[in-house]
Order: C-alpha cells, then structure tokens, then sequence
C-alpha cells in the first residue's frame, strides 16, 4: 500500500524510450486526446523533442517501479503547464494528489520565480479536477467545446492554476469572474 511521499521518488526522464513506449502502450488515457497512443507515434514524438524541448519529465518511481510520469510543459515559461500519467491500475490511490503537490513545489522553488502553474483537463475528468482542488488550484475557467480528441469528438475543458503568492502563503484566493456581466 502507497501511504507517504517518502515512497515516491521523482526521477528526471532520461531518453528511457523502451519504458516510455511500454509505460504508454501498456495503459489507456480515457482522458487523453489520444487515449491509445502507438508505438510509432510515441517514438516520432519523441525524435521529434517532445519529451525534452522546453519540457522536463519526471518518471513517478514506487519500490524502484516506474509507475507514472509527470511532463511539465513550458519550463522556460513564467506559466508551465503539465501532464500526468498513472498506471491504469494505480489511479484513485492519492498517487496523483501526491504528484501534483510534490511538482508545485518543484516549480515554485525553482530559481526563475514562475508565476503560476496552468492545467487544463476534460470537464468530465472529475478524478483530475478534485486533484487540482486538493492541490490549490482554482478553478478559473470553463472552456466550451476547446479539447479536441484523435477520434474527431470534442469535450469541453476547464483551466486550473495555482499562483506563487497562494503557495507561499499556504492559502487560496478566489476569482472574480462574476464581477460583471461580460
């Protein structure tokens, strides 16, 4: 049973293609644009600098097991945003509560002062959207129709973020988005 951080470890990727085709092939992505990614693209991608411009990925490590992966997106940005992936099996454990947690301080510690940290998620993730909640992200934004999927379907998205003066002084402020009429 995973029970503490002390059980993660976060380990930067490092061009590890082999477990990254077989991390991502072995596990579906319902709420991924492309919930079954194939070999082939996963290696395009990766030749092509996805898993290395302006980006760091970290794999998620449990008993020397690589159970998930953590992509922080526009690192070189004021405002990154991120991607996390869990092993099917291992989803609604707190793992991703944990992750999230343990990458927003990895962020906001880091030298260049960030600003915020963005996510954007399917409206119907709601295991995502409560790990966005638990983790101090404020929910800012309702996105109609703006997440296109492989299949050609659409879903509506929802924008989180969680800013440097909310982590630093360990609290939450809420949006204005009512405030007026348009």
């Amino acid at each position: 049973m995973i029970n503490s951080m002390q059980e993660f470890q976060f380990i930067r990727f490092q061009n590890e293609l082999d477990d990254l085709v077989s991390f991502l092939t072995n596990n579906t992505w319902k709420f991924h644009s492309n919930p079954t990614p194939v070999k082939e693209q996963i290696v395009e991608q990766y030749h092509n600098g996805w898993y290395q411009d302006d980006r760091e990925a970290f794999w998620i490590v449990h008993e020397e097991e690589k159970i998930g992966l953590l992509i922080i997106h526009d690192i070189n940005d004021t405002i990154p945003l991120f991607d996390i992936r869990l092993r099917n099996n291992l989803r609604g454990k707190g793992i991703g509560t944990k992750a999230v947690s343990w990458m927003v301080d990895y962020i906001f510690r880091l030298p260049d002062k960030k600003i915020r940290i963005e996510a954007y998620t399917r409206s119907d993730n709601l295991p995502m959207r409560k790990t966005l909640y638990k983790c101090g992200f404020v929910k800012e934004g309702y996105l109609r129709s703006a997440w296109e999927n492989s299949d050609g379907t659409v879903n509506d998205s929802i924008c989180y973020a969680n800013i440097r003066s909310d982590w630093e002084n360990k609290k939450t402020t809420p949006i204005r988005l009512e405030d007026f009429p348009f």
